[in-house]
């Protein structure tokens, strides 16, 4: 495995960040008519100190992009949704409506490479740092998904832990980012195939 490190302090920036920008309700604004569906905090896997709050589903990238997403994911049709708790644990949705599927699916091609690089990218620019990374395969819902896990730490800091789950229905393409601190052994990885699944399942082409 490639040996990757996702600085704490990125992760650490990356959920306050989301916090930052939560709504606390579940409630959707006029803005997101027409998106996508969209999960909410209870279909992400369960923390065992803190509910999941969730952020209004707004038009367009979050501000932040998703760490190993950085410039592959298109502003036109795309839609987003961030997740927070109150703790060291974040999670965002981005969906976008593609021109096409044949569009879409040459979207879901490009996110997986940077995904399954992501590791080998970031130890190229981190000096001292460590990660890996963990193919979780496929899941059998709509045009398919796919799983993966992204480990990153430097020396005298947390690391940190990612999980991707990309799908496809249709012409609507989604990408379901989840971190916390810690390492891949830690991940809810069952959990979070289900909530890939509803991800894709919640998906309107």
């Amino acid at each position: 495995m490639f040996r990757r490190t996702d600085t704490a302090a990125t992760l650490a920036t990356a959920l306050v960040a989301a916090a930052a920008t939560l709504v606390l309700t579940t409630s959707t604004s006029a803005a997101a008519a027409g998106a996508p569906g969209f999960l909410t905090g209870t279909d992400l896997p369960p923390h065992p100190s803190s509910p999941w709050y969730s952020g209004e589903i707004t038009k367009g990238l979050p501000e932040t992009a998703p760490f190993c997403l950085e410039g592959v994911l298109p502003t036109a049709g795309s839609w987003h949704r961030t997740f927070g708790t109150e703790v060291d644990t974040g999670a965002v949705q981005v969906s976008v409506r593609a021109a096409s599927p044949s569009a879409a699916a040459k979207l879901v091609g490009t996110l997986e490479r940077k995904v399954a690089a992501c590791a080998a990218d970031w130890l190229r620019t981190t000096p001292g740092g460590t990660a890996s990374w963990q193919d979780y395969g496929t899941l059998p819902v709509e045009e398919g998904a796919h799983l993966y896990g992204v480990h990153t730490s430097i020396p005298e800091s947390e690391p940190g832990v990612h999980l991707y789950g990309i799908g496809r229905d249709g012409s609507t393409v989604t990408v379901v980012q989840w971190g916390q601190m810690g390492d891949l052994s830690q991940a809810p990885v069952a959990a979070f195939k289900k909530t890939t699944t509803k991800a894709v399942n919640k998906l309107n082409p």
